[in-house]
């Protein structure tokens, strides 16, 4: 299976072509006023239009309630919806029950306690996605640049796919793939010039990185790429 690449807070049409274009699996949009990637209804109504079905389309929250939850469904038609606060399980399966969406997880990781709740988390969500864990004065729980031990991974299997993220970019991708064997990566920051202007061609090198690291992984071990 292909490692899969989402690049997550898109802003800007050029910035969602270029994903799509260079084979993007998932695109990210941001529904959180702190962030300098959040969205307003129209900007998002119109760059998921343009998806057209190339990439899947991920809605990412932030403890969010089920009025946020229902306009953003209804504004972007996501086909995940991605939850990056302090949700605890009971609240994914609700959000997953309520609205009939896949839904990903996020779990903030900076030492081995941050995984014992791994199996409750993944025996309700479809994916889950491991970032660093942001300081405690941080006015939101990603897209820092800030990455984590990745090693904390190496033996973890939760039984789902799961995705790596924080600090991430097209230098350190394969080494952080290499470590985890994840079945995805999520970038934002380290595939932009400034917070929220993604870069072209830091988005074109990141996906040739992740597409030739995955080659050589499936090389190395005699298993078709």
């Amino acid at each position: 299976m292909t490692t899969l690449v989402k690049i997550c807070g898109l802003t800007t049409p050029e910035a969602l072509e270029v994903a799509l274009e260079a084979g993007a699996d998932l695109v990210g949009f941001v529904f959180f006023p702190p962030s300098p990637r959040h969205l307003d209804g129209a900007t998002a109504r119109a760059l998921g239009r343009r998806v057209g079905g190339r990439a899947r389309k991920v809605a990412l929250t932030v403890d969010p309630d089920n009025v946020l939850l229902a306009t953003v469904i209804e504004v972007l038609q996501p086909d995940l919806l991605q939850l990056h606060g302090s949700e605890p399980p009971e609240r994914v399966a609700a959000v997953k029950q309520r609205f009939g969406l896949p839904v990903m997880k996020a779990i903030h990781v900076e030492s081995s306690a941050d995984l014992l709740m791994v199996p409750a988390y993944a025996a309700v969500a479809d994916h889950l996605l491991f970032d660093a864990r942001p300081p405690q004065d941080a006015t939101r729980p990603g897209g820092l640049g800030n990455p984590f031990n990745w090693k904390l991974l190496q033996s973890l299997e939760p039984g789902v796919p799961f995705l790596l993220s924080g600090g991430l970019d097209a230098g350190n991708v394969a080494e952080a793939l290499g470590v985890t064997r994840a079945s995805g990566v999520d970038v934002s920051s380290g595939v932009e010039r400034a917070p929220g202007q993604k870069d072209p061609d830091k988005i074109r090198a990141f996906i040739r990185a992740v597409r030739q690291a995955h080659a050589d992984m499936a090389a190395a071990s005699g298993s078709p790429a």
